[in-house]
Order: C-alpha cells, then structure tokens, then sequence
C-alpha cells in the first residue's frame, strides 16, 4: 500500500463551480487508474482540506501523477485554486487494523 496526502488551503476568488468540476473529474478518473484503492477528502473549521489516497504500490501512484488530463489539472490548481499546499506520500511503516464483526452473541 502506498498513500498520498494533499493538504491544501484554497484561494478565497475561486470559482467554486469550476473547482468542483474538477474535483469530481479527478475522482472519476483515478477510480479508473490501475492501482488505485480509495480516495476520501476531509475539511477542517479552520479551511484547511486534506485529500487522502491509497494506492498498491509507488509505481501506481507515480502513474497517477504522470497521468496527462491530471497534470493539466494539477497546474490548474496552482494557476487558479490553491493557496497553498503540502504533499506527503510513501508506504505506511506501520499498518494496525481493527473491525467489530456482526455476531448473533452481541446485543
């Protein structure tokens, strides 16, 4: 597994419809890439918005970011959408999983 996490604070003049458009196009497409395992993006009080993605492995995650119509839109966000912006990524050191099972036992 390899994840990639964008943090990002947007321009206050952007064009909200705009962004969205490409928000939902970037996540149409990488549900098509190879490799790729989920996606979830999370907003804080403060604007600060942290995209989370998982892939199988670097190669596909290197892939991804080569990907031509994402690239375009990548130079768009620092064009026209981001303030600012951090990206962290590589392979978990540490993985700890927990799922409460269904069971007839418990109430």
């Amino acid at each position: 597994m390899y994840i990639v996490v964008f943090r990002n604070r947007k321009r206050s003049d952007i064009s909200v419809e705009a962004y969205g458009a490409d928000a939902d196009r970037m996540e149409a497409l990488a549900l098509e890439q190879p490799g790729f395992l989920s996606f979830k993006s999370y907003a804080a009080d403060d604007g600060e918005v942290i995209a989370l993605s998982e892939w199988a492995d670097e190669d596909a995650a290197r892939a991804w970011r080569r990907n031509a119509e994402h690239a375009e839109v990548q130079a768009r966000g620092r064009d026209a959408y981001y303030q600012d912006y951090t990206l962290l990524a590589g392979t978990p050191s540490r993985v700890h999983r927990f799922s409460l099972q269904a069971t007839g036992d418990r109430p």
